[in-house]
C-alpha cells in the first residue's frame, strides 16, 4: 500500500506559505511580505501569551475563532490599533488560512469558522485637504538658501504636482524623470504598478535646476537625505511640516497643525477635480486601481453639492404635517 503523506505542521505551513505561496507562486512585493510577517510575528506572541506554548508548539487546530476574536480585540484594545489596521490584520490570516485549507483539510472545520468572522465598519472622515492659498503659501516656505531648503522646495513641488504617495515619492530615481519633449516622472507604486504622471512647466524647471546641483546619476535618489541616502517617510513628514509652521508664521488667517504627505495628495485631487478634470483621469492621475475610490471627493466638494442644488430647483408642494392614524402608531412616534 502507498504511504499516505501526513498534513503539514503548522510551522511548516508558515514556511511554505511566506516562502513558497507569496513570494515564488504569488511574486508578492516586499512591502506585502513586510505586512503579513508583522501579522502573523503579533499573533504568534499572543498565542503565546494565551496558550502557554511557544510558537513551534503551536498547532493549527489552536487557530480558532473565539482565539482569532480575542487577538482582534487585543489589537484594537491593548495595542490601540484603528480598526482599519485591525481588518488589515485579519486579511493577512485570512490569506493564510485559505492557503493552509489546502495543505491541511483535517482543520477545515477550524478554518472555515475564522473565515467566517466579518470585518468591523468604520465611519470614513471626509477628506480633508489643502486650500490653493494653504499649498502656495507651502511651497513658498522652504528657505531657498540652504540645501535641504532648496530640496524640499522640489520635493513639495513634485508632491503637489503628482499626487504621489509618500513611498513612491521618496523611491523616484534620477532616470525616472523626462524633462526633455514632454516632462513627465515615473512612479512606481501599490503592487509593482508604475504610472507615467505629467509635470507642469514649474516643477520641471526646478527639477532641471536641482539636477544640475546634485549632478545625480540615473539610479540615485532624486531627494536625497544629507548623507546622500533616501529619505524616509518621516523624514519627508517632518520636513512639510516644518515649511507648513514656516508658512503659518508669515501668512495671517493661516492654520497651524500637523499635516501629512497624503494631505498634499489629498490637495491635488481636489484641484483637479475644481478645475473639471474627469474622474477617470484622476484616477489614474493618483494611481487609484479602483476608480470608485476618487469619488470620495466628490463627497468632500461642498462647492461642486451647492453648484449641483442650485441647478435643480426645490419642488413647489404644500408642506402637509403627517398625523398618525393608530394608538399604536402614535405610542410609537413618540418614544
Amino acid at each position: 500500500m502507498p504511504e499516505l503523506h501526513s498534513s503539514p505542521t503548522f510551522a511548516q505551513l508558515i514556511q511554505q506559505f511566506f516562502l513558497e505561496h507569496l513570494m515564488q507562486q504569488r511574486n508578492a512585493s516586499p512591502r506585502t511580505v513586510a505586512a503579513y510577517r508583522d501579522t502573523m510575528r503579533l499573533l504568534l506572541q499572543f498565542v503565546e501569551q494565551r496558550l502557554h506554548r511557544p510558537p513551534e508548539r503551536v498547532a493549527l487546530s489552536d487557530l480558532d475563532a473565539p482565539l482569532i476574536l480575542e487577538f482582534l480585540n487585543h489589537l484594537e484594545v491593548g495595542r490601540h490599533n484603528s480598526i482599519r489596521s485591525r481588518n488589515l490584520r485579519l486579511a493577512a490570516i485570512r490569506s493564510f488560512l485559505h492557503y493552509a485549507a489546502f495543505r491541511a483539510p483535517e482543520s477545515l472545520r477550524t478554518i472555515q469558522q475564522v473565515l467566517a468572522i466579518p470585518t468591523k465598519r468604520y465611519e470614513r472622515p471626509l477628506v480633508r485637504f489643502l486650500s490653493r492659498d494653504e499649498i502656495c503659501a507651502l511651497l513658498d516656505a522652504p528657505d531657498p538658501n540652504t540645501w535641504c531648503g532648496q530640496r524640499d522646495r522640489v520635493m513639495l513641488a513634485t508632491l503637489y504636482n503628482t499626487g504621489a504617495r509618500v513611498s513612491e515619492l521618496i523611491g523616484i530615481r534620477v532616470g525616472d524623470v523626462e524633462l526633455d519633449r514632454s516632462p513627465s516622472v515615473r512612479l512606481h507604486g501599490k503592487g509593482r504598478k508604475e504610472r507615467a504622471v505629467p509635470l507642469w512647466r514649474s516643477t520641471a524647471s526646478q527639477i532641471r535646476l536641482w539636477l544640475r546641483q546634485i549632478g545625480a546619476s540615473p539610479e540615485q535618489r532624486l531627494f536625497p537625505n544629507r548623507s546622500g541616502g533616501p529619505m524616509t517617510r518621516t523624514g519627508v513628514t517632518d520636513r512639510l511640516n516644518l515649511a507648513y509652521q514656516a508658512a503659518a508664521t508669515r501668512c495671517s488667517g493661516f492654520n497651524a497643525r500637523r499635516i501629512s504627505p497624503h494631505l498634499v495628495r489629498h490637495a491635488t485631487a481636489m484641484h483637479l477635480l475644481q478645475a473639471g478634470v474627469d474622474l477617470t483621469v484622476i484616477a489614474l492621475w493618483l494611481g487609484h486601481e479602483n476608480p470608485a475610490t476618487t469619488h470620495m471627493y466628490i463627497e468632500a466638494d461642498l462647492a461642486m453639492k451647492e453648484r449641483a442644488l442650485s441647478a435643480l430647483q426645490a419642488p413647489q408642494s404644500k408642506q402637509r404635517r403627517y398625523r398618525p392614524t393608530d394608538r399604536l402608531l402614535q405610542f410609537l412616534d413618540g418614544l
